[in-house]
């Protein structure tokens, strides 16, 4: 591993790691009911990067959320599978997710900084006598497995009323699909809680709607990139068809059929023309 993200030591530690070189810097934090996340339980990430990889080549639909057991992480890791062996994978868990890591690499700007932990959130499952029955992983977007709805390439210093970043692939916006339990009753609020991550992060829900479920079972997700020279590349998860307006108007917004899409077009906006909306429906 090139750079410090994890401790060398199997002892308790709580003592920041600050890494500098060049323009890359990195700042690893723990806390101290756990310790910092070690070069050992970085081999459950191997395992977690593993199963996408092995997925995708298989042309399966990748995800964030990862079902397995303990079994399946220890055998792979080459560890034994008895119950002190379990617990140690518990601690392990807590350490890759309470562990931060703040660094400049692939920021255009050291100012910048990306903060981020090496599991999301983890959860242990029991069967119904309260046996230990599997364990739920969420890993961050190692691999861009999200489809992003709009990328800006760049974003606004409002310090220096300057551009920053640019062509960098972030800012995104991501879209999630969350089915409903109960389609009878309408919706009245939305209640939203942060369950765990650095006490600084942050996240910004720009908008919410809502539409019946689809034939597919799957929306598909529309990704919009601006190329250089101006072209934007527009992208869906999945066969669409693809609409725009050049005006927002509510319900009388009024769409105009581009074509269908099966996953990615290159679109060369003529000069002088009003900017675009773009949407993609499902077939």
């Amino acid at each position: 591993m090139t750079y410090p993200f994890f401790s060398l030591a199997k002892t308790h530690r709580i003592t920041p790691i600050d890494f500098r070189m060049n323009d890359i810097a990195i700042r690893v934090e723990a806390v101290a009911e756990h310790g910092m996340a070690t070069i050992w339980d970085a081999d459950v990430l191997i395992w977690a990067a593993s199963q996408i990889v092995e997925a995708r080549d298989a042309g399966l639909r990748t995800s964030r959320l990862m079902v397995t057991t303990p079994r399946e992480i220890l055998t792979f890791t080459g560890r034994g599978t008895g119950a002190r062996d379990y617990h140690r994978l518990k601690a392990a868990l807590d350490r890759l997710q309470s562990t931060t890591v703040a660094t400049s690499l692939r920021q255009t700007t050291e100012r910048r900084m990306h903060r981020f932990s090496s599991i999301n959130e983890w959860t242990e499952r029991a069967d119904a006598h309260g046996r230990a029955d599997g364990i739920d992983l969420i890993v961050p977007d190692w691999f861009d497995l999200s489809p992003a709805a709009f990328i800006a390439n760049g974003d606004l210093n409002l310090n220096t009323r300057m551009t920053d970043s640019v062509g960098a692939n972030y800012p995104k916006l991501f879209a999630v699909d969350l089915a409903l339990a109960n389609t009878a009753s309408p919706v009245t609020n939305v209640l939203l809680t942060f369950k765990n991550g650095p006490s600084n992060s942050h996240s910004a829900v720009f908008a919410l709607s809502g539409l019946p479920a689809q034939g597919s079972g799957v929306r598909p997700i529309l990704s919009i990139s601006r190329l250089p020279g101006g072209t934007l590349r527009i992208s869906s998860s999945q066969p669409a068809l693809l609409q725009s307006t050049a005006a927002l108007n509510g319900t009388n917004t009024i769409w105009q059929n581009e074509g269908f899409i099966s996953s990615t077009i290159d679109v060369s906006p003529a000069p002088g023309l009003s900017a675009k909306f773009y949407r993609v429906i499902g077939q």
